[in-house]
C-alpha cells in the first residue's frame, strides 16, 4: 500500500511522513518545484513534483496510491496576494480530494485546524460539537481553512472515505518556517519578547499530532472530525515553561490588548502601503490572541488513542532544534 503525503516539507507534514515510515509504510511525498526539501532529507520516500493548483500533477502523483494524508496548507497571517491563500487552501483542497475520489482511494485524512471549531465562552475548552461564530474567522487563513473543511465534508457526502483531523498547536523540532508558535519560542530565545498578551493555546507534541493522523486513518469514523490536542496553557504559562527549560527570564509585563491591536494595525498599514513585506506584528495574529484557544481532545483520546506525552518535553525539543538550526 502506497500512501501520498502532501505538505511533507513542512513542520507537521514531515512529522506525519516520519511516523508512516516508522510503521513500515511505503510513501510518496508531494512537493512543488524549488521547494526546500531539508525537512525530508534522508527519508526513504519517493518525492514527486506537483502543485495543488494543478490537477494533472495531482493525478500523476496519486496514481498507484491507496491512501492520502492531505496535510499541506498555505499558512500565512499576511500576504500581498490574498488570492493565493484561497487558491491553495480552498481550490487546492477541492482539486486533490476530487482526484482522490476519481482514483478510488481507500482512505483519506484531511488536516484541518482547531481554527475551524467554535470557541466556548471564557476559558472553557471547546469540543468538536461547538458551533462556529463567524466573527472568530478573523483572517484569510482561518476563513480559507473553514471553507476547505466544508469541502472535505462535501466530498464525504459524495462518497470519499475521508476523516478530518483538527490539530491544535503542534510544538517540537523541524519547525522550519517557523509557525507562529515556533516564532514565539524563537523570539523568546532571541530576547525579542518584552511583554506578553493575556491569551492561551492548546499545545501538543508534533509527533503525537502526527501519530493522531495515522490513528484517524485506522480508527476514525468517516466524515467526522477529531481535535488533536493535549494541554491548555496560557501564554504566560508557556513562557514560564520556556524559562524553566532555558534559564532565560520570562517577560513579566502584560501588554493590554489595545496596545497590541494598535501596533498590529500600524504594521499592517505599513506592510500594505509601503514595505509590501510581512508585518512585524501581524494584525491577524493579534485578533486571534483576543481569544483563549482552549480545546478538549477527549474524543480523539477515547476513540483513536491519541498520545498525550508531556508538552514540556516538546517545548524542550523545540528549543534544542532552534538553538542548533536557527540561532
Amino acid at each position: 500500500m502506497t500512501t501520498l503525503v502532501t505538505g511533507a516539507t513542512g513542520f507537521l507534514g514531515s512529522a506525519v511522513a516520519r511516523e508512516l515510515l516508522r510503521d513500515g509504510r511505503k510513501i510518496k511525498l508531494l512537493a512543488r518545484k524549488n521547494t526546500d526539501l531539508s525537512n525530508i532529507e534522508g527519508l526513504d520516500a519517493e518525492v514527486v513534483n506537483g502543485d495543488l493548483r494543478d490537477r494533472d500533477s495531482l493525478k500523476s502523483a496519486m496514481t498507484g496510491c491507496s491512501a492520502l494524508f492531505h496535510v499541506a496548507a498555505y499558512y500565512s497571517l499576511w500576504d500581498r496576494d490574498k488570492k493565493l491563500i484561497y487558491d491553495i487552501n480552498v481550490q487546492g483542497t477541492r482539486n486533490i480530494l476530487e482526484t482522490a475520489l476519481e482514483l478510488g482511494l481507500e482512505r483519506v485524512v484531511y488536516t484541518s485546524t482547531v481554527g475551524c471549531i467554535g470557541l466556548a465562552n471564557g476559558r472553557k475548552p471547546s469540543d468538536e460539537e461547538q458551533l462556529m461564530d463567524p466573527a472568530t474567522l478573523s483572517n484569510d487563513y482561518k476563513l480559507s481553512k473553514f471553507q476547505a473543511e466544508n469541502i472535505a465534508l462535501e466530498m464525504h457526502n459524495r462518497g470519499l472515505p475521508v476523516v478530518i483531523v483538527n490539530p491544535s498547536t503542534p510544538i517540537g523540532p523541524r519547525d522550519i518556517k517557523p509557525t507562529p508558535t515556533g516564532k514565539i519560542v524563537l523570539d523568546f530565545l532571541n530576547g525579542k519578547m518584552p511583554a506578553y498578551l493575556d491569551t492561551g493555546l492548546n499545545l501538543i507534541d508534533v509527533t503525537d499530532c502526527a501519530r493522531g493522523h495515522i490513528l484517524a486513518e485506522q480508527k476514525g469514523k468517516l466524515g467526522e472530525r477529531y481535535i488533536l490536542g493535549n494541554k491548555n496553557m496560557s501564554l504566560k504559562e508557556i513562557l514560564l515553561a520556556l524559562e524553566k527549560i532555558t534559564g532565560i527570564k520570562a517577560p513579566t509585563i502584560k501588554m493590554p490588548y489595545w496596545v497590541a491591536y494598535a501596533a498590529g494595525l500600524a504594521c499592517e498599514v505599513a506592510s500594505n502601503l509601503i514595505t509590501q513585506r510581512p508585518p512585524a506584528v501581524p494584525l491577524a495574529g493579534v485578533k486571534m490572541a483576543k481569544y483563549f484557544m482552549y480545546f478538549d481532545s477527549s474524543k480523539a483520546i477515547r476513540e483513536l488513542g491519541l498520545p498525550q506525552n508531556p508538552v514540556e518535553n516538546a517545548l524542550s525539543q523545540s528549543v534544542d532544534w532552534f538553538q542548533e538550526n536557527r540561532r
